[in-house]
């Protein structure tokens, strides 16, 4: 049950991101869930701790989706930031 959630959650997590970053239109529903996960990964690695929130894996609550979230787009900016260095 816990990768079905990862899936679920790490879709709408990344599609929530990708809407508040401005590259909903360059990315399908697999970068979507991609970005949701390792967003969940590196939030809960960064800012888990500093809010005192818990994963997705510890349970599904408002605080870990919001981590989630952050790192999410976090991961974003740091890639859009790598794609438009690549461009120049």
């Amino acid at each position: 049950m816990g990768i079905i959630i990862w899936l679920i959650m790490g879709g709408l997590i990344g599609w929530i991101a990708s809407m508040i970053m401005g590259t909903n239109g360059q990315q399908g529903i697999i970068l979507n869930v991609v970005v949701g996960i390792v967003g969940a990964l590196i939030g809960g690695w960064l800012i888990g701790p500093l809010l005192g929130a818990g994963s997705i894996n510890d349970g599904l609550s408002i605080m870990s989706v919001i981590v989630s979230l952050i790192g999410a787009v976090i991961l974003l900016a740091i890639l859009s930031f790598f794609q438009r260095g690549s461009a120049r």
